[in-house]
């Protein structure tokens, strides 16, 4: 069977290690046929648009895409386009696997974490309310009314949103995740002893959901800075963790530190019917063009792709190669070895090249 999949190779570093993943994927025998488009800096330039309406019809004619980093500016310029995908094409669930690899450098091991990320609403919905503007100022009126809360005339605001609706919406998906991925515990993360209106809501809901489960899935509940701590302390405890935006993109992050760091952190947006699947880390643009970036993140997340339409020989011989070229050590990235100045390290294409020989 053929699967037509969108491309997009993103910016930075992007191009490099979607190449070096296309190479491995193919290299598999699974039978693709690539359509690719454009997004971020590159979409910008030819055509005045950051996310062109040609790259999300392709997408959602495709329902499935593999997508390079894609730079993000800090502060200030425009917001984030990996956001603005996930919110176009209602890509509710973040999928980021933290896995440990015998030859990454990491104080643990053994660690096989999943984390499970609300995608849409949370503090990333994007309502922000500049400092000093007519409608920021209204706003702090309003409040001020409504709750008699004094809010300080120099303030940003930004919007928290958690709706019963994609609370039930992920959680319900993560517990079909456990299930399917055969878990055995499903932990829902929150901070409702101070954010009782929406943290609460996303809790109350996790309760509710979880009836449904019983006998199926261990169900706990823990507070998000406790958690922070006990995956630090004892992180095999856990097993599927399912969070609210802003502590699902934190929390895998520091899941990521536990198996050696971004560089082996792949990640999946998914929907009911679409699915894009990236690398965690960024789009490093003082590296671009360098061919010494680790290619592995972007390698995993073809893993995750391969088996989300069915391939999972194929998802197996690339992941199986991948682990045997980082066990060896030879054929690795500067960043792989156990000293980062190291001559013998290769390069983004070579790593990809090594990978492919181990192939079977």
């Amino acid at each position: 069977m053929k699967h037509r999949i969108t491309l997009i190779p993103g910016d930075g570093i992007g191009p490099e290690v979607t190449a070096a993943a296309r190479r491995c994927i193919e290299a598999t025998g699974v039978k693709i046929e690539w359509e690719e488009a454009i997004a971020g800096e590159v979409a910008l330039e030819k055509t005045g648009n950051l996310l062109p309406k040609q790259t999300l019809e392709s997408i959602k004619k495709n329902k499935v895409a593999l997508k390079g980093p894609i730079i993000t500016p800090i502060g200030e310029g425009f917001r984030s386009v990996n956001v603005a995908l996930r919110q176009a094409l209602d890509l509710y669930a973040c999928v980021r696997p933290a896995k440990s690899y015998n030859g990454v450098k990491s104080f643990y091991k053994d660690i096989d974490l999943v984390v499970i990320r609300e995608n849409t609403e949370d503090l990333y919905a994007g309502i922000e309310f500049e400092r000093g503007k007519p409608e920021t100022k209204r706003l702090i009126k309003e409040i001020k009314m409504l709750t008699e809360k004094r809010i300080r005339a120099d303030s940003g605001i930004s919007l928290k949103l958690i709706s019963e609706f994609a609370s039930r919406r992920i959680i319900k998906f993560a517990f079909e995740y456990a299930i399917r991925d055969k878990r055995k515990k499903l932990t829902a993360v929150h901070k409702a002893n101070i954010m009782k209106f929406t943290d609460g809501l996303f809790l109350k809901t996790a309760r509710e959901v979880a009836k449904e489960y019983e006998g199926k899935i261990i169900f706990e509940e823990i507070i998000v800075d406790n958690l922070a701590m006990q995956l630090v302390k004892a992180p095999r405890n856990f097993d599927v963790l399912v969070l609210p935006n802003l502590y699902g993109d934190i929390i895998s992050d520091l899941c990521a530190g536990l198996i050696g760091g971004l560089g082996i952190a792949p990640g999946a947006n998914i929907g009911d019917e679409i699915a894009v699947f990236e690398a965690v880390h960024g789009a490093a643009p003082k590296y671009k063009g360098s061919n010494r970036v680790n290619p592995s993140a972007m390698i995993l997340s073809g893993v995750l792709m391969l088996r989300f339409i069915k391939e999972d020989r194929a998802a197996d011989k690339l992941e199986n190669a991948l682990k045997q070229v980082i066990a060896e050590g030879k054929s690795v990235t500067y960043d792989l070895k156990d000293d980062r100045n190291d001559p013998s390290a290769v390069g983004t294409q070579e790593m990809a090249e090594a990978i492919i020989t181990k192939i079977k």
